[in-house]
């Protein structure tokens, strides 16, 4: 009887252990998703300040500034990603690979569009603009595989079913975390 109260014992403190562990990340991931809230909110003001500004400096200003406040809104754009790939891992306790190549795909993009935006002064230096051209075949290529993930992932939730947790919980992609 001593070993089964020992066994016991050692079973429940390490339950008690994990639980409290659990609660540990939840918290920790409150806590993020709540300061990435905060920045994402912080940086969208920014830009509607900067789109003011703007708007009351006249075209050329717009003109000026466009780059900028798009950058930042794609910004803004990825990390309320982030924060809704916290959201998925507080509510199923999985982590999704589908946000992540969302997020990959929303930041190669954004860059593409700054480069592109700022191109016209990189073509008097020749060997600088062919570098930003081959920056933005890279970033071409990214789009590209980091969409097929996308695809594949859910093709294959949609085609072999998806997993336990991502039938409860709507997610596609989902690997469950060992808690």
């Amino acid at each position: 009887m001593t070993n089964e109260k020992q066994v016991g014992k050692k079973e429940h403190w390490t339950s008690t252990a994990a639980k409290l562990l659990g609660r540990s990340e939840s918290v920790v991931l409150v806590l993020i998703g709540v300061a990435l809230v905060i920045v994402a909110l912080l940086l969208l003001y920014s830009s509607m300040h900067d789109l003011n500004e703007a708007v009351r400096g006249g075209p050329a200003e717009i003109e000026h500034k466009s780059v900028e406040i798009l950058n930042v809104v794609l910004l803004v754009m990825m990390t309320m990603e982030i924060v809704y790939t916290v959201a998925i891992s507080l509510e199923s306790h999985t982590l999704n690979a589908e946000p992540f190549l969302i997020i990959g795909v929303i930041a190669a993009i954004r860059r593409m569009l700054v480069i592109t935006a700022t191109s016209t002064e990189q073509e008097i230096h020749p060997e600088q603009f062919h570098n930003m051209l081959v920056e933005l075949a890279l970033l071409a290529a990214t789009v590209v595989a980091l969409a097929a993930a996308i695809y594949i992932l859910r093709h294959s939730a949609h085609k072999f079913g998806a997993t336990k947790a991502t039938e409860t919980k709507g997610v596609s992609g989902a690997t469950p975390r060992l808690d």
